[in-house]
């Protein structure tokens, strides 16, 4: 398995879609990494060479791009500015709702887990 920025990207994909695996790279940037580079599409990950992973890296550090532990630490702080200064959003985060305005007394269920009844007892036994 190739490693890239401490990511293991699956051999037996295409480089465009094994590249997809580093937080931060979507569709877009892995289709520019693989022009820039020069390697073939339709090569397969396994074949990435000592040269062209260290090409990859380089594009990827030169276009300045935030990948993987530094963009999940820039989300996170984000996320933790938001709650702290108690705003609308910050508050949704905290308590697990949505935050974009949806619905909640339906739906939501991936955001709020799931149901918790309440109130309904079974009767005692005699």
């Amino acid at each position: 398995m190739p490693r890239i920025l401490g990511v293991d990207i699956p051999a037996k994909k295409k480089i465009a879609y094994s590249l997809r695996y580093i937080y931060g790279i979507g569709p877009i940037r892995a289709d520019l990494i693989v022009k820039e580079v020069g390697i073939d599409p339709d090569s397969r990950a396994e074949a990435l060479t000592e040269e062209q992973m260290n090409k990859i890296l380089h594009v990827i550090t030169e276009n300045k791009w935030v990948v993987e532990g530094d963009l999940r630490r820039e989300h996170t702080g984000n996320l933790k500015r938001l709650q702290a200064i108690n705003c609308y959003r910050g508050v949704r985060h905290r308590k697990s709702l949505p935050v974009r305005g949806q619905r909640t007394s339906t739906n939501a269920r991936t955001r709020k887990g799931p149901r918790r009844t309440v109130g309904v007892t079974k009767a005692p036994t005699k």
